[in-house]
């Protein structure tokens, strides 16, 4: 990253909240970076919200997903669904896309399912005209949004290859249901510390993800 991240406060707590409850490794790495000039000590201790709100499903045990070389060769999406409490605007969907091989999220708020096919149009243009690159193949779980005849026909037609987990299975779509996982225990964790209202979770999320295309990634 070429500008520093600063951190007036040198808490090792109010770092770990300000980017968004971000992992102690990513704020060591960080730290080695010098993008923390103003935090001191780097270990941190255990973070109650995120013991309360990290809690998973265990995955299946399959051989490492080797990551992509080259940007839009692969792109997991997944969507999250519903939200219990509608947003401000009205939303109570979100859709992401991933890139596999920067690991970058995009990011998009919904009412309703149907509107991811249109969202997918939209990302596709964004995503090749700012890398110059092509979409070669999207990941998804096999719900109703993704199998629309006019979505398959549209990848079909751009030679986009289409993967779909078997269903019931989200583990095999682990990469993106766990960035969708990251994306929802730090927007909690973040409304949780802040005392926000729930109707705020739209902004909390989409900063969530501004952070995390922004900190460290494996």
């Amino acid at each position: 990253m070429g500008t520093t991240l600063g951190v007036a406060d040198s808490g090792r707590e109010l770092s770990h909240k300000r980017f968004g409850n971000m992992s102690n490794n990513g704020i060591e790495i960080l730290h080695k970076k010098n993008q923390l000039p103003g935090l001191k000590v780097v270990d941190m201790d255990l973070c109650e919200h995120c013991i309360y709100i990290k809690q998973k499903r265990t995955q299946f045990f399959t051989k490492e997903h080797m990551k992509k070389t080259r940007p839009l060769e692969l792109v997991h999406s997944d969507v999250f669904d519903p939200s219990k409490v509608a947003s401000i605007g009205g939303s109570t969907y979100f859709v992401t896309f991933m890139d596999d091989c920067t690991r970058k999220v995009w990011l998009y708020m919904m009412k309703n399912k149907s509107e991811v096919f249109g969202i997918f149009k939209t990302f596709k243009a964004l995503v090749e005209n700012q890398t110059g690159s092509k979409i070669k193949c999207l990941k998804s779980d096999n719900g109703a949004e993704y199998c629309l005849k006019e979505f398959d026909q549209y990848c079909a037609k751009h030679g986009i290859h289409r993967i779909k987990i078997v269903p019931l299975t989200p583990q095999d779509n682990s990469v993106a249901e766990r960035m969708n996982r990251t994306i929802l225990e730090r927007a909690r964790n973040m409304l949780s510390n802040l005392g926000l209202g729930k109707q705020l979770w739209t902004e909390v999320v989409s900063t969530t993800v501004y952070l995390i295309n922004r900190g460290p990634s494996s």
